[in-house]
């Protein structure tokens, strides 16, 4: 008995699993793994902003539950920095208003990469916003566009002082009541009980349609249905965003 496990020891072969069968598995193991990482490499990878637009909108306004709520996801900004070198899929482009007080990526609860954002005083659509917009939509692939006001905007509350009182702005300020001059207008006309609100709310409406139906590309995208183009709200008081 001693003599055969001696021999067995001697010779690693007469082993029922020999030492250099683990080597030579092990070995082929590995090969086999390197291999297919590197067709898993290989592979193309879906977007993370391959959604339809309206799983774009739902997880805007989930984020915007959780804005209100105050329970925030917890987020690593440093996560994914190296990888947002390469490329960015944001899944929303959002035409915002410049106020200091109206943040999209907290409001919406995102993070670095996930939104596409355009910003001026009273949200409205001029060449330059509008050319960043078809940039998100043809270039990038976003499937969804977010024109959003808020609630005590002070570009759109300077418009309506300078259509009753008749003052005159210096600079380009001008430019600026000239653009949201028409949502004013449109909303004075429905005689409602708050002109600024109503004002507010009929400026997004006003440049969703603009997108909606003014321009050939994100036109020619909506029309495909490859881009959806909404309006909303947002409540400086409560965090709340309000589709419009």
């Amino acid at each position: 008995m001693c003599d055969q496990h001696c021999s067995a020891a001697a010779d690693p072969s007469l082993l029922p699993i020999s030492r250099r069968g683990i080597l030579a598995g092990g070995a082929a193991l590995l090969s086999a793994g390197v291999a297919l990482s590197a067709c898993a490499a290989a592979q193309p990878q879906s977007p993370s902003n391959a959604i339809s637009a309206d799983e774009a909108l739902k997880r805007l306004l989930d984020g915007n539950a959780r804005y209100v709520a105050n329970a925030p996801q917890q987020k690593d900004f440093s996560a994914g920095r190296a990888a947002r070198t390469q490329a960015q899929y944001p899944f929303a482009s959002i035409l915002s208003c410049a106020d200091s007080r109206v943040s999209p990526e907290l409001a919406f609860d995102q993070g670095p990469g996930d939104l596409f954002v355009v910003r001026v005083a009273g949200n409205f659509l001029n060449d330059d916003g509008l050319a960043s917009l078809e940039y998100g939509a043809l270039i990038l692939n976003v499937p969804l566009i977010m024109v959003l006001g808020h609630s005590n905007c002070g570009a759109v509350d300077a418009t309506i002082k300078v259509l009753k009182d008749g003052t005159k702005l210096p600079g380009h300020l001008p430019g600026l009541v000239n653009s949201i001059k028409p949502a004013v207008e449109a909303a004075k006309a429905k005689g409602g009980p708050d002109l600024l609100a109503d004002a507010i709310t009929e400026n997004v409406r006003r440049n969703v349609r603009l997108l909606v139906t003014g321009d050939p590309v994100v036109a020619g995208l909506v029309k495909d249905d490859k881009v959806k183009v909404v309006g909303g709200v947002y409540d400086l008081a409560t965090g709340r965003v309000n589709l419009v």
